[in-house]
Order: C-alpha cells, then sequence, then structure tokens
C-alpha cells in the first residue's frame, strides 16, 4: 500500500514514531511480530521533515517478520522478525540507530474460537551521538568573520553512547465476524531505563515509554469497510494522542484489490490524511 501525508506536523515525543501509525507495527507494538495473515511480511518506511531548515530531519525504518506454526500446538504460532530504525537529525547530524529482535508468541483460544492473543519481547541495541565537525561556536569568531580553524573552546565527554534496550507488549483481538474485528494493544518500551547522559551522568536516563493502541473494523455495505483507530502514546512528560477513521472499498474480491482513505487528528498538533491502495 502506499500512503501520502498531507500535512505533518513534528509530535512532541522522545522516540522515532510514524503519523501513520499502524504502517510501523514493530514500532508501535512488538506483540504485531507476526500478527498477520501470510507467512512473511516486509516492511520499509522513509521520513524526511522540516526541509527549511539547513539540514533536514530524516527517518529510515526497516521490518521483516514471520510466523509459523508450532509442531505438536495447531492453536499457537511463533513470530520472530528484525526491526532496523535510523534516525538523523540538524547540523549536528544527531542521530539514533537501533536495531532489535522481536519475538512473539500467539495464541488462539481453540481451532474454533475468534479470540487471539499475542505476547511478544523486542531486545535490542540503540547507539546515539552526534558530530561537532559542521557544527559553530562563538569562539571561533576573528573579530571580523567567522573562523573554523580557532578551536571551539568546547571538551566533549562522549560523543557517542550504545547501550542494550528492551521492549514488551500485548495484543488482544476479536473476530466478531469476517471482515469484522476489535483490536486492542499496549506496550511499553525502555524497560532497562538506559543511561544517557554525554557527561557521564548516570542520573539521566531514558524515561520508559507506555503506549495503547485499538482498533475497529467493521463492513458497513457489501464493498465497503470502516475503521476506527485511537492510539495514545505517554513517556515522560510528553503525552500523545491520535484519533482517526478511514473507509475502504474493495474493487475486485478475488484479487483483495482495495482503495481507502481516512482522516486522523492528533490532538493540539496536526491532521493527517491519509489515501491508500491494497493488492492481496
Amino acid at each position: 500500500a502506499l500512503f501520502f501525508v498531507l500535512l505533518l506536523v513534528s509530535g512532541k515525543a522522545q522516540d522515532i514514531h510514524f503519523s501513520q501509525f499502524n504502517m510501523s507495527p514493530g514500532n508501535l507494538n512488538p506483540a504485531f511480530t507476526g500478527f498477520f495473515y501470510g507467512d512473511v511480511r516486509g516492511i520499509a518506511n522513509y521520513r524526511s521533515q522540516w526541509r527549511t531548515v539547513p539540514v533536514a530531519y530524516s527517518t529510515v525504518s526497516l521490518q521483516m517478520d514471520l510466523r509459523n506454526n508450532f509442531k505438536k500446538i495447531t492453536t499457537d504460532k511463533w513470530g520472530a522478525g528484525m526491526l532496523f530504525n535510523n534516525d538523523i537529525a540538524g547540523d549536528s547530524k544527531y542521530g539514533t540507530t537501533q536495531l532489535y529482535i522481536p519475538l512473539s508468541y500467539i495464541h488462539q483460544l481453540n481451532t474454533d474460537s475468534n479470540f487471539f492473543m499475542s505476547l511478544g519481547l523486542q531486545p535490542g541495541i540503540s547507539n546515539v551521538g552526534f558530530r561537532t565537525n559542521k557544527l559553530s561556536y562563538d569562539s571561533q569568531w576573528d573579530g571580523d568573520a567567522y573562523n573554523p580553524a580557532l578551536s571551539s573552546g568546547e571538551n566533549y565527554s562522549l560523543l557517542r553512547r550504545t547501550y542494550f534496550d528492551m521492549n514488551m507488549g500485548l495484543v488482544l483481538q476479536y473476530q466478531l465476524k469476517q471482515k469484522s474485528a476489535i483490536t486492542f494493544g499496549t506496550s511499553m518500551s525502555h524497560l532497562t531505563t538506559p543511561r544517557v547522559s554525554y557527561f557521564k551522568n548516570d542520573d539521566i536516563e531514558l524515561d520508559m515509554k507506555f503506549n495503547s493502541y485499538i482498533s475497529f473494523t467493521y463492513p458497513i455495505a457489501p464493498k465497503l469497510n470502516i475503521e476506527a483507530e485511537y492510539l495514545f502514546q505517554k513517556q515522560g512528560k510528553f503525552k500523545e494522542n491520535v484519533l482517526g477513521t478511514k473507509l475502504s472499498f474493495t474493487l475486485n474480491e478475488n484479487n483483495k484489490q482495495s482503495v481507502n482513505a481516512g482522516v486522523y487528528l492528533r490532538a493540539k498538533d496536526a491532521v493527517i490524511a491519509r489515501v491508500g491502495y491494497n493488492v492481496k
């Protein structure tokens, strides 16, 4: 599917996150690993924003996951995958690079049940850092002009930090009937509360993030579905609320082709318009 954000304003949060949050399920909740109809899934997201500043902010997120059956448990499946994030911002090229290995256990109440539950863990390594070669300082003004040969007068204890990270999540889904389902998910990120200070101050930690998500899909006509979604995130003193809905119209039932459009609101911050095309 192709999705276009017609109006995008940066959210007030510390972690990498997308307005099209359900197009990056690995960043939304590790329990979504393997939680799809199919065997293997690949996802790529790219975002470029704040083009008016000298160095635009850019984000890349790549995910691949799969699911498979347990040999002796017909109702349960396991999921595994890989999630890679890279985010670069500003003149200092302040960057965050993350590599996670998400794992999940997907349980169906019984072979005839419409209730599914998924538990997910997401261990990984994260690296944060910045560069100084593109930065300028007051001390490099020689009285007439900026002189990069002059000393900055700064002494950085660290330019980069690497730490172990752990996220976990839960997803519950109840399928009311064909093409109708309620999905609820909740997750916690940065359970290890890693130290992120560049001055070797162990009192400065990365705040844990709490995330809750709910969606409701329902067929309102033979070829027309409606989906409503709500996302709440909290990290430290920052909060984010996103609420929206979209309509999906089936073009070809045999090939599972459909088009969709919707509008989402990020409270006090942005309006997000979405259009998409889905096949199989």
